[in-house]
């Protein structure tokens, strides 16, 4: 199993359960940012990604990187990271991160202090890349609550995510970590894709609205 470096990634309320500051922000590419999470619509044309959440996670003129945060796995840290010193007597559960490289070994760590040399992903949420601090998360004690393994992760070349926002194929919403470590990730996208639907639905006017009223409503 590979350890990467984030330097090294530079490619890469009518809804139940959800904070009402969550909301679909836009389908516009100018709102892509590190933090935010990246939700699939219903008619996603590509099935690695259909009804997905995505957490971007790192991104800049070279590509961006992000990580699925709704595929749970029934395998437990202790059998995936056999290797890990701390990890053998872990039972929660490790992460589909993504399709991209899935020996490769990444986390998600919530914590009020900043871990040293850890990337910020949003606040309160931190970007576990090596495997010293890996194994130093784990000696901590940290609970499945807080922390996050996955393998693999999503990469996008250059301007390859801008396209694929601006074709449609995702929603962008504001990040949070609650969501990030959601109790129950199988239901989350189906929430979240719920929530969007309302608001886009409430963007669109009604056979014959004139001009004005459509304008009047987008604004509701």
């Amino acid at each position: 199993m590979r350890w990467k470096s984030p330097s090294a990634l530079t490619f890469a309320v009518a809804v139940l359960g959800l904070p009402l500051t969550v909301t679909a922000q836009s389908q516009r590419v100018t709102d892509l940012a590190v933090g935010k999470l990246l939700v699939s619509p219903r008619n996603s044309p590509d099935p690695i990604f259909a009804e997905t959440v995505v957490l971007l996670a790192q991104m800049d003129e070279n590509g961006a990187m992000g990580l699925m945060i709704n595929r749970r796995s029934k395998m437990p840290l202790s059998s995936v990271l056999d290797q890990v010193k701390g990890a053998s007597n872990r039972s929660d559960p490790v992460y589909l991160g993504g399709p991209v490289e899935l020996d490769a070994v990444l986390a998600l760590l919530r914590s009020e202090t900043a871990p040293s040399k850890a990337p910020v992903v949003t606040p309160g949420i931190y970007l576990v890349a090596t495997r010293s601090l890996l194994e130093k998360t784990l000696a901590s004690g940290v609970g499945s609550r807080d922390f996050h393994v996955y393998m693999g992760y999503c990469g996008w070349g250059a301007g390859q995510l801008q396209n694929e926002v601006k074709r449609g194929g995702w929603y962008i919403f504001s990040g949070d970590v609650n969501l990030v470590f959601d109790a129950e990730p199988a239901t989350l996208w189906p929430r979240l894709i719920d929530r969007a639907a309302l608001k886009y639905a409430r963007t669109v006017p009604p056979a014959g609205a004139t001009i004005a009223n459509a304008s009047v409503a987008a604004t509701r």
